[in-house]
């Protein structure tokens, strides 16, 4: 699971009959540094995810990618890369070389 930033919504005027209903958005991934600023920054290369929660522009999710994002709609099939899983309330951000310090001592 990775921390996206949503950028907004996308609308289709011709769509997969798998995706009717369902709301798409441009999300944004986070970046480590956005992360530790917590300056509301994506950093990431942006892409398309289903969304079922509502999220707004500018709220952090948690999204999976791959086969992962098409488990909510089994037994039926759905052609999605990306799902928006959930929606970050709030985070604590320990850079990697904190946890390799810990794991040493």
């Amino acid at each position: 699971m990775r921390l996206g930033v949503v950028r907004g919504r996308v609308v289709l005027s011709l769509c997969v009959p798998q995706l009717k209903g369902l709301r798409l958005v441009m999300l944004e991934p986070v970046t480590a540094d956005n992360l530790a600023a917590r300056n509301g920054s994506g950093g990431g290369k942006a892409l398309v995810a289903v969304d079922t929660l509502g999220a707004g522009a500018g709220q952090m999710v948690g999204f999976v990618e791959g086969r992962e994002a098409a488990n909510p709609f089994w037994p039926g099939k759905a052609p999605v890369d990306a799902y928006c899983a959930l929606v970050v309330d709030d985070y604590t951000f320990r850079p990697p070389d904190v946890l390799n310090d810990k794991v040493q001592k």
